[in-house]
């Protein structure tokens, strides 16, 4: 069925673009990176360009999802995708002018926010109206291949480019968002959202009211915020790699490709056989499985078991993530589907973030290992927890 989707030419197209955007974000946060530390040294300037990035997407988030439901889903990413092209273009004039300055680089990481906010609600809500609904699991699987695929070679070749040139990086993802912007103006979908009523609070935070009164939706995203809240132990890889494991800037690289490389691995096998029965209990043993290698990993000084152990992670992971962007996809209209998928990004940004800030929090009380076992504990726990209060999530046997 795999096969299937890649002759399918709408989803190629979709596949093609979200492979493109991902990588120019990828590649754009290591240049951005570097050159703010190369221009400041400041380890609070590298804190503040988080912040402004993730800023706009807190604020613009119900709008971004009103907005995926209101107008043309497809010209939405197209155009968020455009924006963040010419920012990109911007900061390669700025950078090959030698007037870049760190405040610039702020107001480029709070458009990319913003952008971004935008162009994921819609991406997601896009993908039932390309591909048929037998196909959705297997397509929610490929094109979360886009985002690991971005995340493990991204990060690569920004580097490489930006040991050439900065301002060459910048010039490269531009050219990749003009090329996705391209590919995702040109699909056709086969279905569209109907236009909700005219904006007002009522229909801005619809998709909070719809998440609260559907408990599969309700369970999903909550398990999605909690586990990843608690299962953030990859935000301590440089205090392992360096204190615990030993190991030098390469091996962390390679740590913090290993979740990447596992989801990836997962990716194809899903996208092969698809979990064609008992996906609720397969959602959580997934979940279980993330906090069992969470807690693998806290207790491993082995470099090697380490790194098998993120490696499965990732591929725990993503079961649980296919499954539960199917099952909101499938159980939301389609003309609430921006708004509700525009809550969901929110935890999971949320959650990310979030995850990160305890995770440090934990590890400078109780130190770094207990941290990261408390984190993979606690995952299970949450798991365990929620098919007792959300006991029809495991009664779901497919994704249809």
């Amino acid at each position: 069925m795999a096969s299937e989707l890649f002759r399918h030419l709408p989803f190629l197209q979709y596949f093609g673009g979200r492979a493109f955007s991902n990588s120019s974000r990828q590649i754009v946060a290591v240049a951005v990176g570097w050159q703010v530390y190369t221009l400041t040294g400041s380890a609070f300037h590298l804190g503040m360009v988080g912040l402004v990035s993730f800023l706009p997407t807190a604020v613009l988030t119900f709008l971004a999802g009103h907005a995926a439901d209101r107008f043309d889903r497809k010209r939405v990413v197209q155009w968020c995708q455009w924006i963040e092209g010419l920012m990109a273009a911007w900061l390669a004039w700025a950078s090959y002018g030698g007037f870049i300055d760190v405040y610039g680089i702020y107001v480029a990481s709070a458009v990319f926010g913003a952008a971004t906010a935008f162009e994921r609600p819609a991406a997601a809500a896009m993908l039932p109206a390309i591909v048929p609904p037998r196909m959705l699991q297997q397509g929610t699987a490929v094109s979360s291949g886009a985002i690991q695929i971005a995340s493990i070679a991204g990060p690569a070749l920004g580097g490489f480019i930006y040991g050439i040139s900065p301002g060459a990086t910048y010039v490269v993802t531009a050219v990749l968002w003009l090329l996705a912007g391209v590919l995702n103006g040109a699909i056709h979908m086969v279905r569209h959202a109907r236009p909700p009523e005219a904006p007002g609070w009522r229909t801005l935070f619809a998709g909070v009211s719809f998440v609260r009164s559907n408990r599969d939706v309700l369970g999903v995203i909550s398990l999605d915020l909690f586990a990843v809240l608690l299962g953030g132990a990859t935000a301590l890889l440089p205090i392992y790699a360096s204190d615990i494991l030993h190991t030098g800037p390469m091996g962390l690289g390679m740590l913090r490709a290993a979740p990447a490389i596992g989801a990836l691995v997962m990716t194809a096998l899903i996208a092969r056989r698809p979990i064609l029965s008992g996906v609720g209990n397969r959602m959580f043993q997934a979940v279980i499985l993330f906090g069992v290698f969470t807690v693998v990993f806290a207790l491993s000084t082995n470099y090697w078991l380490s790194l098998g152990s993120l490696v499965l992670m990732g591929a725990a992971d993503t079961v649980s993530v296919v499954i539960r962007l199917s099952l909101v996809q499938m159980v939301t209209p389609d003309e609430m589907r921006g708004r509700v998928s525009a809550v969901n990004f929110l935890f999971i940004n949320a959650s990310n973030q979030l995850g990160e800030f305890e995770s440090g929090v934990t590890a400078a009380l109780f130190g770094t290992v207990p941290a990261a076992l408390l984190g993979g504990v606690g995952t299970i726990a949450v798991a365990l927890l929620w098919m007792k209060l959300f006991p029809s999530l495991r009664k779901v046997e497919r994704l249809e």
